[in-house]
Order: C-alpha cells, then structure tokens, then sequence
C-alpha cells in the first residue's frame, strides 16, 4: 500500500469518524484502502453529476451538442405550451452550471421521496415556475443533471447508464455501475450512481491527464480545460489548489494536479472536506 494511504489510515484512526475505502490514483497505478468491510458499490450520489457532465463533453467533442444549445429546442416534442417563457432562454450550459432559474434542491430523490414528482419527471421539471430568468442567479439542483441525462439520451439514443458503458465505463474495466431511474425509466443523472471508487478515480485521472485515459484519449483536452474553469460538477478548493466534486454522506472525488494524484473517497457520515484538506496539503 503507498505510503500516502498509510498515512490517511492514521488520519481517519485519528478523527471522530470512519471511511468505508478510499482510492488513489497516481503514476497510472490505482491502490484502494478498505477501512472497513462494506458493499463493493456505493451509492456516490452528488459525484454522478461529474459522470453526466462527462457524457455531455463526450458529445459536445463529436459536434453533436453546443453549450449554447437552447434546452427548449433539444425537447420541442415534449415541451409544454403552458411553460414559463423563460425556459426559451436556458441553454446546456445553464444547466451544467445550475442557473436554469430552478429552486435549490429541486428533483432531489435523496431528500424527498420520488413520488412527490409525479410520473413524468421532465413534464414536472419544464412546469415548474422559474424562481429567476436563466443565466441571472445560481441554485443548486438536482433538475438540472436530470435534465442533462435526458440531453445525453436524446441525442445519443440510449439511455445515459448505456451510453456509459460503451463510451466509458467498458475502456474502465468497471467492475460494475448501477443507476436509479425515474418512474419512466430515465436515468436521473444527480444522483443515485452506484460504482466503486476505483471507477470513481478513473474518471477522476481522465480530467488530471487532459482527457487522457491510459494512452487513450477519452475527452479533448478543451472539454476538460472548459469543464474545470467553469467548474461543470469540478469545484475548486478555496486556495485553488485542488478540485473535486463531493456527494452526502461523505462522498468525494479529488483531484490534485500539483501533486498528480487522484484520492476517491466512499463513506457514510465522514467529512470528505477534512479529506480534501489531508490530500491537498500531503507531502510525498
């Protein structure tokens, strides 16, 4: 085991809480700490949005979708007439840096139960009054990476845990991934994604090596650049040093370029920031 996940052994040993495993990534080479004996697959919840984000940068690489794509001319079949006006106005990118104008926690099937939606959640999500006119505030949402994966399908013509497999997850070796869908079958995108956090730093070396993913290219090197300066499901640390995109309950994806490493984390209750600060001011 590295040295590094010796030490962030002592680290949690150390704290009032505990992890289930963590992964880094470093030289090309994975090494997972298990801290303790839990289901192979997590659920990561809020780190799918980086999974989703992914497969839009797959598509926006081919042509096939523009960040100023207009989401009301992408679902002009299944757009309401009775809609805010406003949804006219909201674009790929709105959604990928949540200003679409939805309230804060919107569509979020790990706070309220799923039925409070009703069956068609896209039908739901585009009925739903605006709080703001896109582009003009910024709220926190799970809406919008519902949204995304729906865009992902559409385009695509599968659903976005079918485009995964082939476009990514298959070139990871995943050992294996599960996804919650809505009731009509849809993936959700937000939230929900069950995978490893071997899986989870292999994402996370994509965007530490440019796009790169041993050898082969999996995103262009300006997806990547794009997706981390606007910070499309990648934030970054207040020194700038580090970003990472975290989930409830502990979740964490890190990615260090100073440091050329990629920590992975999966827990129940943990403070993955306490994590990111160990990760972000270790030193080899």
């Amino acid at each position: 085991m590295s040295r590094f996940l010796d030490d962030i052994k002592k680290f949690v040993d150390s704290q009032p809480f505990d992890i289930i495993r963590i992964s880094e990534y470093r030289d090309g080479k994975i090494e997972t700490l298990e801290y303790k004996e839990e289901n192979p697959c997590q659920n990561v919840y809020s780190v799918a949005k980086t999974f989703t984000m992914t497969a839009i940068g797959m598509l926006w690489d081919r042509g096939l979708v523009s960040l100023d794509s207009r989401i009301a001319d992408l679902f002009k079949e299944e757009f309401p007439a009775e809609a805010d006006s406003r949804w006219q106005t909201a674009t790929v990118r709105h959604a990928l840096t949540h200003s679409l104008g939805l309230p804060g926690g919107f569509l979020d099937i790990d706070t309220h139960h799923a039925s409070e939606f009703g069956k068609d959640f896209l039908d739901y999500t585009f009925r739903y009054p605006l709080e703001y006119t896109p582009g003009e505030g910024s709220a926190y949402s799970d809406g919008a990476h519902y949204i995304l994966a729906r865009i992902v399908e559409k385009i695509s013509g599968m659903p976005l845990d079918n485009f995964m497999w082939e476009n990514l997850l298959t070139k990871f070796e995943c050992r294996e991934m599960a996804w919650s869908h809505c009731p009509m079958g849809h993936v959700i995108g937000a939230t929900g994604l069950y995978i490893g956090s071997e899986d989870m730093a292999k994402l996370g070396a994509v965007y530490l090596n440019k796009g790169m993913y041993e050898g082969e290219r999996i995103l262009s090197e300006k997806w990547v650049e794009t997706a981390v300066s606007e910070e499309f499901a990648l934030d970054w640390d207040e020194t700038r040093t580090v970003y990472s995109k975290g989930g409830m309950r502990g979740q964490r994806l890190i990615i260090d370029p100073v440091n050329r490493r990629v920590a992975a984390l999966e827990s129940f209750g943990a403070d993955s920031n306490k994590i990111l600060e160990f990760t972000r001011d270790y030193k080899d």
